[in-house]
């Protein structure tokens, strides 16, 4: 059973995996749920936990800068437009990030972290 931490890890890695469709460069993670190109923001994911009928569910939350970037004060921040050129579709970018979890899921239950690198 994997951690809220390594939830979080595993997250991040698969929202990279749908920034690396638009654009090809050097993409990082910033502890605990940032991703960063250039050393600016691109995305951030938030996460809850709830319980309910002695069930313990996720709610994860994936914002991803496509067109526009927050002002955030001693944050900066960046957008795919800005990056590539190139009018990223919510629609179609919310689909792609749906496939990746659609695959991801089926291993899942098997999913070691210290394989967390093969997503």
């Amino acid at each position: 059973r994997l951690s809220l931490r390594e939830i979080t890890k595993v997250n991040c890695l698969l929202v990279k995996k749908l920034l690396s469709i638009f654009y090809k460069g050097k993409i990082s993670l910033k502890k605990p749920n940032d991703l960063l190109i250039n050393n600016k923001k691109v995305s951030g994911i938030l996460q809850e936990t709830f319980y309910k009928a002695g069930k313990t569910f996720i709610i994860v939350g994936v914002g991803v800068n496509l067109v526009k970037s927050p002002n955030i004060k001693n944050y900066p921040s960046t957008n795919l437009l800005e990056l590539t050129n190139i009018k990223i579709n919510s629609y179609k970018a919310a689909l792609k990030l749906k496939n990746i979890y659609e695959k991801f899921i089926p291993i899942f239950p098997k999913f070691n972290t210290k394989n967390i690198s093969s997503i």
